[in-house]
């Protein structure tokens, strides 16, 4: 969780809603930081982040908005997609020296027929709709014409974003660092962002495609690729940017290839890594920790020592045992349709733990 409340200041930083990985803030997040003071308040929301799911970032926006308090939202880095609408709650809006903010529309994976691919356009247009909306209220503009710029895809430095009206104020302040996200998923994304993202490995498990959205709602999404799959794809990529950086004349253009390129061959190493690992003999009914090991980063010949050390886990005896610890084993059968009483009995032996 990355949504911290301290002496009246709410700091957000990271995904707009839990993408399994990385540091995240959520609804419910927000709700249980908020539960900590009174209602009328005078509250400072810090946020820095790259985005994440849409139906998140609408739900957040409502929950400040509806405040009773002053809300003041100060952008620390970055507020773009799903963060950018956050930020439209605010009775003031300031941006820190050298950040920025980005619009656009909202954007969904969808797997299935031609049904199922309409009713995300549906969602998606109603949910451009209601955003839309939003940054009118906030803006003084027109539905109509935010529609326009998040179809854009627009990115604001601080001074730009108070002149279209998305913000209040800039402060001299230096901003923080921008928060971990591929901006390489985004369209439009500055190349300092892009090459920062390359450098720092920041990669999004469904973002391999250069014009994808962060700001998607929970909508069903296609399987993720294989290993194989993966491995042959970092390979294309790798021999596309050395064509492409052969052939380039742009001098910056060819410097934030060239780190990207470098985030590529890491990740193509640590993969071979992670595999030479989990072939190992010492990993055989180590599996987990061979896993852990190779995540960390550690070299096949280190890791193939500590596994040789550990002794191996007997999944089938030792399931059993776990769920005996957690309550979940032992107690009578339901008596009839309906009773719960081997429910209340496990509820009442968790609460007697704590």
């Amino acid at each position: 969780m990355a949504a911290i409340l301290e002496d009246g200041k709410l700091t957000l930083t990271g995904d707009v809603g839990d993408f399994g990985f990385g540091d995240y803030f959520s609804h419910s997040d927000v709700v249980l930081a908020l539960a900590q003071i009174d209602d009328d308040a005078d509250l400072t929301v810090y946020l820095n982040s790259g985005g994440g799911y849409a139906s998140d970032g609408a739900a957040i926006h409502a929950l400040l908005s509806r405040r009773a308090g002053t809300t003041d939202v100060i952008i620390d880095g970055v507020a773009a997609s799903a963060a950018s609408l956050i930020a439209m709650s605010g009775d003031t809006v300031t941006m820190s020296a050298g950040s920025v903010m980005m619009i656009h529309d909202p954007a969904a994976f969808t797997m299935g027929n031609a049904e199922d691919h309409a009713k995300s356009i549906e969602g998606l247009e109603a949910l451009a709709t209601s955003y839309a909306r939003v940054y009118a209220a906030k803006s003084g503009k027109s539905a109509d014409e935010c529609r326009a710029i998040m179809k854009a895809e627009r990115w604001y430095a601080p001074d730009e974003a108070v002149a279209e009206g998305f913000a209040d104020e800039t402060s001299d302040e230096k901003a923080k660092p921008v928060a971990a996200f591929d901006y390489r998923a985004y369209a439009h994304a500055p190349k300092r962002l892009v090459a920062l993202a390359a450098k720092k490995n920041w990669r999004l498990a469904d973002a391999n495609k250069p014009a994808v959205s962060a700001a998607a709602p929970r909508l069903p999404q296609e399987n993720p690729m294989t290993d194989k799959e993966r491995a042959d794809q970092l390979a294309a990529e790798i021999a596309e940017l050395k064509a492409q950086m052969k052939s380039s004349k742009d001098a910056d253009a060819t410097a934030a290839m060239q780190v990207e390129l470098e985030a590529l061959r890491a990740e193509k190493a640590a993969r071979e890594n992670a595999d030479a690992i989990m072939v190992l003999e010492e990993a055989k009914g180590r599996e987990a920790q061979a896993k852990a090991l190779a995540d960390a980063g550690v070299k096949a010949e280190a890791a193939k020592a500590i596994l040789a050390a550990a002794p191996k886990v007997d999944s089938a005896a030792h399931e059993p045992r776990r769920l005996n610890g957690e309550g979940l084993t032992g107690g009578s059968a339901p008596k009839a349709k309906g009773d719960k009483s081997v429910l209340a009995d496990a509820v009442a032996r968790t609460n007697k733990r704590r």
